[in-house]
């Protein structure tokens, strides 16, 4: 019988786990509790032998809901629910591994808004589940199988928290950071978004000696990635100008990504971030194998760039798993997202905003550049990325007149740019990503898709 909880011919997961808003399908307490019940059975909570599953979460008001939920869910199937309170999403990757963990559970709706939230998984290695265990997952709960192995009531799991998941995490990171540097000399501004990172991060930090200013570290449950973080890094670069600060740092929700900020107030987005880190990693020789690894939506300028290098550069599908999974498969240990989900695969299983910063902020001690100068070579290709809200995802090949002119354009651009459009995996947004060697034109081309898209899938906003 099909399940109650799951509506006929959707699918719960979508690039990054489950997301959607809160108290609303499918980020309900229904189906949290239910995708308790499926993890634990998949990863064998109904085994003689308990398991234990680590739950970890951003600082969303709805947290507490979802956290409440899944682990009476792992519970019921016998197995162990370690709770660690607000840890970032590499943290938690983090504790799954040093806690011998069976599986780990991310509450989380990273960049988003405080009233979204959302529920992605990690294997016990702290890897993100792959599509087939999601499709699993989900199959159990469509079909309820795991009902039958819910355990007697002597074996019932228990839920307890630990108080150091910070301070685990954040002994991980300092140990990252070369033993005979220290940050003292240096100024810097973090943004933590009133997230996730808001006591590691200046912890981590001030430890290793930066002169540190802080913003972003009061959260109240709603005030995530409002007007600050990754999302909106303009009091991020008028502190470092006004303080003088040597770099910024500006993370996201759950501080898996992160933008830095020059010495002159300037964004430095994730491609900048993996052309200086490829080109100290070659030459350090501590790159792998001579690529990176990318997304559809990193700058043409990037490609270019590495080739100047003798690195070469392989893109995937947009999402960090994806960027992962492709990592794994070349035997590359560098790779990341526009967005700024930098990988270093050798050092952990995911995007790592803490552990970039570290990074970057190693390369200038190092080199004796400033981050402005660092960057100082990338060229960028003209580029336009246009959102907007759609009340439906159609395939785009069955809108006439888009596809025509999508076409088109294509055609116009030749070798000389590249055009994608796709559709959010996490937000019910379209995607128009043009580049090219003229801005002009490809604005120009823009904006016709987006007016025809705009009237095709009745979109009811756009921003750029």
């Amino acid at each position: 019988m099909t399940s109650e909880y799951l509506k006929f011919g959707s699918s719960l997961f979508g690039t990054d786990g489950v997301r959607g808003l809160a108290n609303v399908y499918p980020m309900t307490p229904e189906i949290a509790l239910a995708l308790g019940q499926a993890v634990a059975h998949l990863f064998g909570g109904h085994r003689d032998s308990a398991r234990s599953i680590v739950i970890g979460k951003d600082t969303r008001l709805s947290g507490y809901m979802f956290e409440d939920a899944l682990a009476a869910g792992m519970c019921s199937m016998g197995s162990n629910v370690i709770q660690t309170g607000p840890i970032p999403t590499p943290g938690l990757a983090f504790l799954t591994r040093d806690l011998r963990c069976d599986a780990g559970v991310m509450i989380s709706a990273s960049h988003n808004i405080y009233q979204d939230n959302g529920i992605k998984f990690f294997a016990r290695d702290g890897f993100k589940l792959r599509d087939n265990l999601e499709i699993k997952m989900e199959e159990s709960i469509r079909n309820r199988t795991f009902e039958s192995y819910r355990v007697s009531s002597e074996k019932i799991g228990r839920a307890k928290r630990i108080e150091d998941a910070a301070g685990r995490y954040g002994v991980f990171l300092k140990e990252k950071f070369p033993i005979d540097m220290t940050l003292r000399g240096l100024r810097v501004v973090l943004d933590c978004a009133n997230g996730a990172a808001y006591k590691v991060g200046p912890t981590v930090l001030s430890e290793l000696g930066a002169d540190l200013i802080t913003l972003g570290t009061r959260p109240d449950g709603r005030n995530i990635n409002e007007n600050c973080g990754s999302t909106d890094v303009r009091a991020l670069s008028e502190a470092v100008r006004s303080s003088g600060a040597d770099i910024g740092i500006a993370l996201d929700g759950d501080a898996d990504r992160c933008l830095l900020v020059s010495e002159k107030g300037d964004l430095i987005d994730g491609d900048e971030m993996l052309s200086m880190f490829a080109e100290d990693m070659s030459k350090r020789k501590v790159l792998k194998t001579p690529l990176v690894v990318a997304t559809t939506m990193s700058n043409l300028g990037l490609e270019k760039y590495l080739q100047g290098l003798g690195v070469s550069l392989a893109r995937t599908g947009v999402g960090d798993r994806y960027v992962v999974e492709e990592m794994r498969s070349k035997g590359t240990n560098l790779g990341g997202e526009q967005s700024g989900h930098i990988i270093f695969l050798d050092q952990n299983t995911t995007g790592d905003g803490l552990l970039t910063a570290l990074q970057a902020l190693a390369i200038t001690i190092r080199s004796g550049r400033t981050l402005s100068e660092l960057v100082s070579k990338f060229q960028r290709f003209p580029q336009v990325l246009v959102n907007l809200d759609v009340t439906e995802r159609k395939p785009f090949a069955e809108l006439g007149k888009f596809s025509e002119e999508l076409r088109k354009i294509e055609g116009e651009l030749a070798k000389t740019g590249r055009i994608i459009v796709r559709y959010s995996g996490t937000e019910l947004k379209a995607r128009i990503m043009i580049e090219g060697e003229d801005q002009a034109t490809i604005d120009k081309f823009a904006d016709s898709l987006a007016s025809l898209l705009h009237v095709e899938l009745g979109s009811s906003s756009v921003d750029n």
